[in-house]
């Protein structure tokens, strides 16, 4: 009489890890837990009670469904940490970022496609891609070392340094992407491809989401904050058209052929700067990480659904890659690029240790399925799936005491940063300063 039908097990499925997750630690502890690792581990759970359940989400069969609902945590997630930024600073301020960014990721990628090759025997092709994959560190999964939500001032500068290390590295990483796709598609090396990439994918693409973010994110501030002029979007208290925002600028920059990625952090930023002080902004923030945490949270109980089905192919070579990216690569690379910056001691330490991987290198690897034929592609997946997990596991229960050691600030360890039961008041402010920059 009753058919069980797949889809509707797996939707129930996610509905019940999620309350799981989240319900289980509150009897310890009066804060939002560190879920993400339980968020996994109620998908693992929910798999092995309920056999068959990961292959109607398998990642190397259903590529596709993996990269648009990461490619939408993303999106949502990136403006909401653009929100974030009360304060542009000074360049000093942004130099430990444009460190990372330009000397830190690529020396990683270039790291892991050196393991790559060299202990997984991969081709020269997966090894750049598994490289570019991993590089990015997650918006969502990060927040308990971000920045608070807008203004809450208290912008310590490590967490400044990881807020916008976060939102700007899921686009940057995209040029290696592709030319990782590149090359695979052409079948060697050339100087022309190269000569190409450059001018395209980094020059073109960058450039066209930056300056995409800027203007629709100017265009957005207008429009809540100005007209009418007696009865303005922000009036309604809304949240809604912050979703609206993102989907327009993201879908906007792709046309242009311009990093979406870039342009919605930048957006987020730039809106930011329009009616600083307005208590909107934070109404736009909360509703963006309200979705951007529910899309995280199905994700990851995915991918505990599908981890008994990618365990087979993992090998011991994507372990040592896994663990020397998460204790040694990243730590390590940020270190020396970090050094003769603002940051010192425990403060540089931390902000080259905690690297979260997460949606970024699912939406990656998904989006490189999606496109082209993979070698391998269930080995790609099961390296970034323990990357993953492993990064989830080793940071998301250390960052909040780590940060809390660091910055002396109290917070939670949950996706995205905590609040207390009432609710968090404005951070007390230095003599002189009279609101967000």
């Amino acid at each position: 009489m009753f058919e069980v039908s797949s889809y509707p097990l797996v939707l129930a499925v996610l509905g019940c890890g999620l309350i799981v997750a989240y319900w289980l630690p509150r009897f310890v502890s009066g804060r939002e837990p560190a879920a993400s690792t339980l968020l996994i581990a109620a998908g693992a759970v929910a798999r092995s009670l309920l056999p068959g359940l990961g292959e109607a989400i398998d990642p190397t069969v259903h590529a596709p469904w993996w990269e648009h609902v990461s490619e939408f945590a993303l999106i949502i997630g990136l403006f909401g940490t653009g929100l974030r930024i009360d304060r542009l600073t000074t360049l000093d301020s942004w130099t430990p970022t444009i460190r990372l960014l330009a000397l830190g990721m690529p020396l990683c990628i270039a790291i892991v496609a050196v393991l790559g090759s060299s202990l997984a025997g991969m081709t020269f092709v997966g090894a750049l891609l598994l490289g570019a994959v991993l590089a990015p560190t997650d918006p969502v999964l990060a927040g308990a070392v971000q920045v608070g939500p807008p203004l809450e001032g208290g912008e310590h500068p490590v967490r400044y340094t990881l807020t916008t290390e976060a939102g700007l590295n899921d686009g940057l990483a995209f040029p290696f992407v592709h030319l990782a796709l590149m090359i695979g598609a052409a079948g060697v090396v050339s100087g022309d491809l190269v000569l190409h990439w450059f001018a395209l994918d980094v020059v073109y693409r960058i450039a066209v989401g930056a300056l995409g973010g800027i203007a629709i994110g100017w265009l957005l501030g207008r429009i809540l904050f100005g007209y009418p002029r007696g009865n303005p979007l922000a009036g309604t208290n809304s949240g809604v058209v912050a979703i609206a925002g993102t989907l327009v600028c993201y879908g906007v920059t792709e046309l242009l052929e311009g990093y979406g990625f870039i342009a919605v952090f930048v957006a987020g930023m730039t809106l930011r700067r329009s009616e600083a002080r307005h208590e909107f902004h934070r109404t736009l923030h909360d509703f963006t990480e309200t979705i951007e945490h529910a899309l995280t949270a199905a994700l990851l109980i995915a991918l505990g659904l599908v981890i008994p089905r990618l365990l087979p192919a993992l090998t011991a070579a994507h372990v040592v890659i896994g663990v020397a990216l998460v204790f040694v690569i990243r730590p390590l690379v940020g270190w020396l690029v970090l050094s003769r910056t603002a940051l010192t001691g425990r403060g540089r330490a931390l902000a080259a240790f905690y690297g979260v991987r997460g949606i970024g290198s699912i939406y990656y690897i998904a989006y490189a399925g999606g496109h082209v034929k993979l070698v391998n592609e269930a080995g790609l997946w099961t390296a970034v799936a323990f990357a993953i997990v492993l990064s989830t596991i080793v940071h998301g229960l250390t960052a909040g005491i780590a940060i809390e050691r660091v910055t002396g600030e109290k917070l939670g360890t949950g996706i995205g940063p905590a609040r207390d039961e009432d609710g968090p008041g404005p951070a007390p402010r230095e003599p002189g300063q009279e609101g967000p920059a």
